[in-house]
C-alpha cells in the first residue's frame, strides 16, 4: 500500500480541487436566499475560484520546480482547507467570493503539482497506473461536483458543500507526508519574476472578460477591456520569457508540434466537455423543477461513472497507445456524445441527457488520463511542474472560455431549450477542432519513459 500512498495523495486533492469547480452550481439558489446574494454576486461564487485557478497555475508550477513539488503540495492543501472554512462561515456574499478567489489559489498550488509527482515517483508499469486512475478522478471528479453538492446542500444545508473539505484535506495530507518523497527542478537562479507578474495579469484578466462576456455581453466596456488588458500581459509575458535566462514557461517546448497540439487539446476538451453543464443544470432545476440532487443525478452521473469505468479498467492499456490516437478519439467521442444531447425540446425530461452524457463521459475516460502523460513525455524530466502547470492552465482558461462562447449561445435563443441544443452544437464543434489538431500534429508517439531520458 505505501507504494501507492503518492497516488492516493495526488487523486485526493485533485478530487477535492475539481469538484470544487462545480459543487457550489446547484447550492446557488440556497446560498442567495441565506446571504441574499445576488446574481453578479452568484456568478462570481462560481467564477471567482476559477479566476484564481487559471491565473496562477503557472507560477504555482514554476514555485514547486524550485522550492520543492510535495512542500508546495502541502502548502496549497492547508490554503485549500483554510479557505474552506472561511467559506463556510461567510457571513455574506462578498466574503464568500473573497475566500472562493483564496480557495483557487491553494488549488492552483495543488493543482500544478499533481502532475509532476506522479510523473517523477512513477515508472514502467506503475506510473501507466498511476495515470490512468488520476485521469480517471480527473473526468469523474468535474461531472461529481453538481451530484456531491446536490446530496449536501439538499440534505445537510450549502455549509457542508466546503466543510466537507477538511477531512479530505487531512487525508490528503496524511497520505502526502507517508509517502511522497520531495522532488525539484536541479537549476539555480532567481525566480521569474516578471514572467509570474505578466502571466498572472494575462490569465487573470483574459479570464476575467471572458466571465464578463457570459453575463454583460461581448462588447460590454469591461469585458472588452479586460480582454485587450489580458492580451497585453500575454505580449509582455512572451518578451519576458524570451529574455529571461530561467524562464517559468519554456517557450521552445511550443515549437514542438506534439506539445503544442496537446495543450490546444486540453483546452478544447474542457470547453466541449464541462462547460455546459453549469446551463443544463439550470435547465434541469428552473425549467422542469428537479431538486438538487435530482438535477446532479441526472446531469453529470452518467459521464462521471463512464468516465471513471474507463479510466480504471483501461487507464494503463490507454498509456500504450499514441496519445494521437487516444486523445484524438477520446475527443470524437466527446464531439458524438455533444450532438447526442441535441434533443432537447420543450417538451423532454431530464433523462434526454443520458446516452449523450455516457458517450462524452468514455470520451474524457480516454483523453484526461493520456492527455497528462503525452504533455509530460513531451517535456524534460526536470520541467514536469512547469509542463503540468501549463497544462492545467489552460484547461481551466477553457472552461472560463466555453462558459463564456456558450453562455452567449444559450441567452440569445428566447426558449433555453434551443438555446441548450445550439450550444451543445458548439461544444460538439469544439471537441471535433480538438481531434482534427491531435491527429494532424501529434503524429509520434512518446515513449512513457522518454521522459527519464530527457536533459
Amino acid at each position: 500500500m505505501r507504494k501507492w500512498s503518492p497516488l492516493v495523495a495526488v487523486c485526493l486533492g485533485t478530487f477535492l480541487l475539481l469538484v470544487d469547480v462545480t459543487v457550489v452550481v446547484v447550492a446557488l439558489p440556497d446560498i442567495a436566499t441565506s446571504l441574499g446574494a445576488g446574481t453578479g454576486d452568484l456568478q462570481w461564487v462560481l467564477d471567482g475560484y476559477a479566476l484564481a485557478l487559471a491565473a496562477l497555475l503557472l507560477g504555482a508550477g514554476s514555485l514547486a520546480d524550485r522550492y520543492g513539488r510535495r512542500r508546495t503540495y502541502l502548502i496549497g492543501l492547508g490554503i485549500f482547507a483554510a479557505s474552506s472554512v472561511l467559506c463556510a462561515l461567510a457571513p455574506d456574499a462578498t466574503t464568500l467570493i473573497g475566500a472562493r478567489i483564496l480557495q483557487g489559489a491553494g488549488g492552483a498550488a495543488m493543482f500544478a503539482t499533481t502532475a509532476a509527482l506522479l510523473n517523477v515517483t512513477y515508472h514502467g508499469r506503475d506510473r501507466g497506473v498511476a495515470f490512468g486512475v488520476w485521469g480517471a478522478v480527473n473526468g469523474a471528479a468535474a461531472a461529481a461536483g453538481p451530484i456531491a453538492g446536490g446530496l449536501l446542500t439538499e440534505h445537510l444545508g450549502w455549509h457542508w458543500i466546503f466543510l466537507i473539505n477538511l477531512p479530505v484535506c487531512a487525508a490528503a495530507a496524511w497520505f502526502t507526508l507517508r509517502g511522497v518523497t520531495e522532488s525539484r527542478a536541479p537549476w539555480g537562479g532567481r525566480f521569474d519574476i516578471p514572467g509570474t507578474v505578466t502571466f498572472t495579469l494575462a490569465a487573470g484578466a483574459i479570464t476575467y472578460g471572458l466571465i464578463s462576456a457570459s453575463s454583460s455581453g461581448w462588447s460590454a466596456g469591461v469585458t472588452v477591456g479586460s480582454l485587450v488588458l489580458g492580451f497585453a500581459g500575454l505580449v509582455l509575458f512572451l518578451l519576458a520569457e524570451r529574455r529571461s535566462d530561467h524562464p517559468m514557461l519554456d517557450l521552445g517546448l511550443f515549437r514542438r508540434a506534439p506539445f503544442a497540439s496537446l495543450i490546444a487539446a486540453a483546452f478544447l476538451t474542457q470547453a466541449a466537455a464541462f462547460s455546459v453543464m453549469p446551463y443544463t443544470t439550470v435547465w434541469l432545476q428552473q425549467i422542469l423543477g428537479h431538486g438538487p440532487v435530482d438535477a446532479g443525478l441526472l446531469g453529470a452521473l452518467p459521464m462521471s461513472l463512464a468516465s471513471l469505468v474507463v479510466g480504471v479498467f483501461a487507464g494503463r492499456g490507454l498509456q500504450r497507445i499514441p496519445a494521437r490516437w487516444t486523445v484524438g478519439g477520446g475527443l470524437l467521442l466527446v464531439a458524438a456524445g455533444d450532438l447526442l444531447q441535441m434533443r432537447v425540446s420543450a417538451s423532454s425530461g431530464g433523462g434526454v441527457l443520458i446516452p449523450g452524457l455516457i458517450l462524452v463521459g468514455l470520451g474524457i475516460g480516454m483523453v484526461l488520463p493520456t492527455l497528462s502523460s503525452a504533455v509530460l513525455g513531451e517535456a524534460p524530466r526536470e520541467r514536469s511542474g512547469m509542463a503540468g502547470g501549463a497544462l492545467n492552465a489552460f484547461r481551466q482558461l477553457g472552461f472560463a472560455f466555453g462558459v463564456a462562447v456558450l453562455g452567449t449561445v444559450v441567452q440569445g435563443r428566447t426558449d433555453f431549450a434551443a438555446g441548450l441544443d445550439a450550444a451543445m452544437l458548439v461544444s460538439a464543434l469544439l471537441a471535433a477542432a480538438g481531434s482534427l489538431i491531435v491527429l494532424v500534429f501529434c503524429r509520434h508517439r512518446t515513449p512513457v519513459e522518454a521522459v527519464s531520458a530527457q536533459v
